[in-house]
């Protein structure tokens, strides 16, 4: 699905569907589902523009909105099938409760991939590995800054904890080329150095925009020889804009945004030699 995106849209750009409802346009005040009606505004304002979406659940558990991320979800499988939805959920837990974590990501919700959190260890992974149908995403170095706390420790062999995460997700846990790793923007030379340990593996990557992370830096740093294997996500600064504005106008500034970011993107990927690492 990915692949098919990257090609048919010509972007590598993900829009993270984080509704804050204080923000949305006064038109949707008296909606009845007014999280779904926001995010498909954002939707159609953007399907031809993205090579993904992704919702990011405590948004959703926050405001009791579950229904309404379900209907989000299965709006993109009817009228976009063709476009993968990414749970952003960071789930993690022993392997029984983890069971849960998978059914309630791929079953209930039917999400195409989930994000996962790898530091309990494999067993904590290995129920999502189970779906060899789905898209399986393990934080590896996260964009906020307190992950230097913890992912860039040094192990014995001098191999950074998120390098070694990298390793192993590239060699021990990718058997049915389903498992990709959450790289933020903010660390270029993370990017890549994961890059060059991880091949071709697809790269969710947060931290544009509104985290300050560089659209070249990222693109130059981690795009494969392809001049793909990149989801750049930004949320805050394609959704949201004068929420006076008529419905009509609000989807234009978000299509807007999009297609600005995507340009951004592109102008690096066709421009920059590939030739960064060899995968």
């Amino acid at each position: 699905m990915l692949r098919q995106q990257w090609q048919t849209n010509q972007s590598l750009v993900c829009v993270g569907l984080d509704p804050e409802p204080e923000r949305f346009p006064v038109e949707l005040a008296a909606d009845p589902y007014p999280i779904f009606s926001f995010n498909k505004l954002i939707i159609d304002a953007t399907a031809t523009l993205v090579c993904a979406y992704k919702p990011q659940m405590a948004h959703y558990s926050a405001k009791s909105a579950e229904l309404e991320l379900e209907m989000t979800i299965d709006y993109i499988h009817q009228s976009y099938p063709q476009i993968p939805v990414i749970l952003d959920a960071k789930r993690g837990d022993v392997g029984s409760t983890a069971q849960y974590y998978a059914q309630e990501a791929f079953e209930r919700y039917k999400a195409d991939a989930v994000t996962v959190n790898p530091y309990l260890g494999f067993d904590s992974l290995e129920p999502f590995f189970a779906y060899s149908d789905k898209g399986i995403i393990v934080l590896c170095r996260t964009s906020n800054p307190g992950s230097m706390d913890i992912q860039t420790l040094m192990l014995e062999n001098t191999t950074p904890l998120y390098l070694h995460i990298a390793q192993l997700a590239a060699t021990q846990w990718n058997k049915n080329n389903n498992v990709l790793l959450v790289v933020g923007a903010t660390h270029p030379d993370a990017l890549q150095k994961v890059r060059s340990v991880v091949g071709n593996m697809p790269l969710l990557v947060p931290g544009i925009g509104a985290q300050g992370g560089d659209v070249m830096a990222t693109v130059s740093a981690a795009q494969t020889q392809e001049g793909n294997g990149l989801i750049i996500s930004a949320s805050r600064s394609i959704l949201y804009h004068d929420p006076k504005l008529s419905l009509m106008d609000y989807s234009k500034e978000v299509s807007k945004a999009a297609a600005e970011l995507r340009e951004q993107v592109n102008q690096t990927r066709f421009n920059f030699p590939h030739s960064l690492h060899q995968p």
